[in-house]
């Protein structure tokens, strides 16, 4: 026979007791009697490779150690990542504040300062301050005697020299007989007589020659005049000029020591001081702003409110885009929705009249820009589901600057101006969380991933069931009483827990680590006990939460057993039948598993078609149950095609399958109604089979060994027990067993059995009650054994074929 993968020898032909069937949790190792008066010094409950993975990402400063954080959901990835985070970020400094304030030189492109913690609202609130004294001082400086001294002196000397200039015209004009007057078109010159200017009726009764002469007269000084006027706007233009000097002279006055104690106060800082020389610049280019400030919205049509006037002091404000000021360590951002604006910020607009402005103070920052110098936790899943947030995330981190773009400048055919703020350095720790078939996905398909993210921390199902986990378990279970405000538990309740702690696994010698399950377990447990007015949580309110959480989802369960009730599904758990067995297969249905039992029949004839997989046949059948259905076909011919040909049609079928089949645990089970078809000795209906096997007979382990016995034990109870029933494993899926209660308790009282087998003869001899039969020396089985019988058989298949279907025995008695 085959090796036994290590195991016990002969230990798979004795049943399972009910010690073996479930791995109890002693209630009297705990030191206490219930989490109420637990005291306990341990690290909380954390998974060892996934929390040095995230501490490793989190303390290397290399550019991309970035951390992706891969498994399922509930395994207190969200929680590990949170504390670790917030640990490492309190004992970073905080990264300071950010501003956005107007380029006097440019405007299109708002320039970034970067500022110390708390100076980012601080400097906002002097720049205020600053605008309001101007509006104060500037007036009130040209109010001033000085000024308006100095000032009537410039108008006073322009406009002795305009009148000593004009007088001089006009006396020149007065002696060629011409008398200088103002007009709204200009200067004009009248012919005069005597000291007045002639009527046009004097004029006329000139004779031609004199009217030739004055004519001549008056042009020659319009060209003397016009010369003289341009020196007078000359002299207007330079008289302008020297007041503009004056009052930029008093503004500058005025402003200069005002800004000068800001400079002084923010001297450590060259970009704040290079931008207060330009507000010191523009309000003294723009002294008319701060002497008379303009009145509200001007009426549109019909008393609409029409665009809104434009602030012009807008421009010297301060956009505090990220405001430290409360914050203590490095930050931690979680953003939950990260769409494209919420990690980039964006550029907001404001609707006034049908037409769109928008100006530096309408600059919002994005998650980005406030984990800026700190860490930025996201979930893969909505990055990857949200538009362009994958690129642009990316984009930062390979540029290392956070840009903020109108995402529809990328798409727009026609271009528009709008703001383009500078970019703002950038320094920041990613920590992704999704399922490991992305991170896998990503790593395969995207070369930035692989780029950005070298740090990969797996968080499994599962961990070690030790002393040590077990008393984690128990603190957790306290911490979570406290923190939610459940009962506590009692230790015989606690030990329930790390039962199905285990149970969740599949494994005696784990514990879950999907920690979301085991709390949501805590939390209906609270409720049971709570309907009973208990002042703790104990055993029997676990035991009825467990019940009722599978209550609420086994619909399906109960109306296929219904089924089976009424004989719809035909299942038999009595009697024998030949090339008839039971099988049993899981049906996942979301959060709930069960057993379900299936009838497989095998039906064998003579031919060479081989076997059949009538499943895959009508493509009902997954590739693993094909696979399965093939290794079939390598253990018949290896065990029984040696010496001959293996001359055989069969076919084989899951009775009343209406779905698909996949999986191959159903191939030990296959292998024995072929068996038991060719051997012609029936298997008992009593006995339900699971396990899969290879190509030398060896039974391999299979998944939902727990949900297959209990269906089938569900199965034996509707059809009624009879203390003979029982269902075949393979051995070594004995360590996986965490039967319920009812289960062990059958087992004990011997109305309910599990043999553990190694190899399939092993689990023929159960089902038949026949040996199985091994080869003597000479090469043949013992007389009456399974696999005599099945060579036996298959020979007289052989012969049939060879001799066109009659035998030799036949055609000796006709030579006779």
């Amino acid at each position: 026979m085959p090796p036994d993968g290590g195991l016990p020898k002969g230990v798979y032909m004795k049943e399972l007791k009910a010690k073996d069937l479930k791995k109890i949790c002693d209630p009297s190792k705990f030191p206490f009697k219930t989490t109420e008066d637990y005291e306990f010094e341990l690290e909380p409950l954390h998974q060892e490779r996934g929390v040095n993975a995230i501490e490793f990402g989190l303390n290397v400063k290399s550019d991309g150690y970035n951390i992706f954080v891969c498994g399922p959901a509930g395994t207190g990835r969200n929680t590990q990542v949170n504390k670790l985070v917030n640990d490492v970020a309190a004992g970073q400094e905080c990264p300071g504040d950010w501003i956005y304030v107007n380029n006097f030189l440019n405007p299109d492109e708002p320039i970034a300062i970067h500022l110390p913690v708390g100076r980012g609202i601080i400097y906002k609130k002097d720049i205020e301050e600053l605008v309001e004294e101007l509006k104060v001082e500037i007036p009130k400086a040209f109010e001033s005697e000085d000024y308006e001294t100095r000032k009537h002196d410039l108008l006073k000397e322009y406009m002795d020299k305009r009148d000593v200039t004009m007088q001089d015209i006009e006396d020149r004009a007065f002696e060629k007989g011409f008398v200088l007057k103002q007009s709204a078109t200009g200067v004009i010159l009248v012919p005069r007589k005597g000291d007045e200017p002639m009527t046009n009726e004097e004029y006329e009764e000139l004779e031609d020659g004199e009217k030739k002469k004055t004519e001549k007269k008056k042009h020659d000084l319009h060209i003397k005049i016009e010369q003289v006027l341009g020196e007078v706007r000359s002299m207007e233009k330079a008289a302008k000029v020297v007041i503009k000097e004056l009052e930029k002279e008093v503004a500058l006055f005025s402003v200069k020591h005002i800004i000068d104690e800001l400079r002084f106060k923010y001297r450590e800082f060259e970009d704040v001081i290079e931008h207060l020389n330009h507000v010191q610049e523009d309000a003294v280019e723009n002294i008319d702003a701060f002497k008379e400030e303009e009145e509200g919205a001007q009426q549109g049509f019909f008393g609409m409110k029409g665009a809104a006037p434009k602030n012009s002091f807008l421009k010297y404000q301060v956009n505090l885009l990220v405001d430290h000021r409360h914050s203590k360590g490095a930050p931690v951002i979680r953003e939950p929705n990260p769409t494209y604006y919420n990690l980039l910020g964006r550029i907001e607009y404001v609707s006034h009249f049908g037409s769109m402005s928008t100006d530096f103070t309408m600059i919002a920052p994005g998650a980005l820009h406030k984990a800026n110098g700190g860490y930025l936790i996201l979930q893969s899943m909505d990055v990857l589901s949200s538009f362009m947030a994958w690129d642009v995330l990316k984009r930062v981190a390979r540029n290392h600057e956070i840009k903020v773009e109108d995402i529809n400048e990328q798409y727009r055919m026609i271009s528009t101006t709008s703001l383009k703020p500078k970019p703002i350095p950038c320094d920041i720790k990613i920590v992704m969380i999704g399922p490991p078939w992305l991170y896998q996905m990503l790593y395969r398909f995207d070369e930035d991933f692989r780029k950005m993210f070298k740090v990969k921390a797996d968080f499994a199902v599962e961990m070690d069931r030790d002393e040590q986990k077990i008393e984690k378990y128990a603190a957790f279970i306290k911490v979570r009483c406290e923190e939610e405000g459940l009962l506590h538990f009692d230790r015989k309740a606690v030990a329930k827990v790390i039962e199905y702690g285990s149970r969740l696994t599949h494994d005696q010698e784990k514990l879950s680590a999907r920690f979301m399950y085991v709390a949501d377990m805590l939390r209906e447990a609270d409720y049971w006990a709570g309907k009973d007015n208990a002042k703790y949580v104990d055993a029997p309110h676990v035991a009825k939460a467990m019940h009722e959480k599978i209550y609420r989802s086994s619909l399906i369960e109960d109306k296929i057993n219904e089924l089976i009730d009424q004989n719809v599904l035909m299942i038999d758990v009595t009697g024998k039948v030949v090339g008839q067995v039971n099988g049993l297969a899981v049906l996942d249905i979301g959060e709930y598993m069960f057993g379900k039992p299936s009838r497989i029949t095998a039906r064998t004839f003579m031919g060479k078609g081989g076997l059949v997989d009538i499943e895959r046949q009508v493509k009902m059948g997954g590739s693993i149950h094909s696979k399965g259905v093939m290794i079939l076909s390598g253990y018949f011919g290896e065990k029984f095609a040696q010496d001959m040909p293996l001359s055989l049609s069969a076919s084989i079928c899951f009775e009343q399958s209406y779905d698909g089949v996949d999986g191959d645990s159903a191939s030990s089970t296959e292998a024995y109604c072929l068996l038991s078809s060719l051997s012609g000795v029936p298997i008992k209906q009593s006995i339900a089979v699971t396990g899969s096997m290879n190509q030398h007979g060896v039974v391999q382990p299979i998944g939902g060994a727990n949900e297959k016995i209990e269906g089938f034990y569900d199965v034996c109870k509707i059809k009624g027990i009879t203390g003979k029933q029982g269902v075949i494993i393979p051995g070594s899926n004995i360590r996986h067993l965490m039967l319920k209660d009812e289960v062990v308790d059958a087992v004990k009282k011997g109305k309910f059995h599990i043999w553990p087998v190694s190899h399939v003869d092993e689990g023929i001899e159960i089902l038949t009650g026949k040996k199985a039969g091994q080869k003597g020396k000479d090469g043949k089985y013992p007389r009456g054994t399974i696999n005599y019988l099945v060579e036996k058989k298959l020979k007289e298949y052989n012969d049939k074929l060879k001799h066109g279907g009659k035998k030799k025995a036949d055609k000796k008695k006709k030579k006779k």
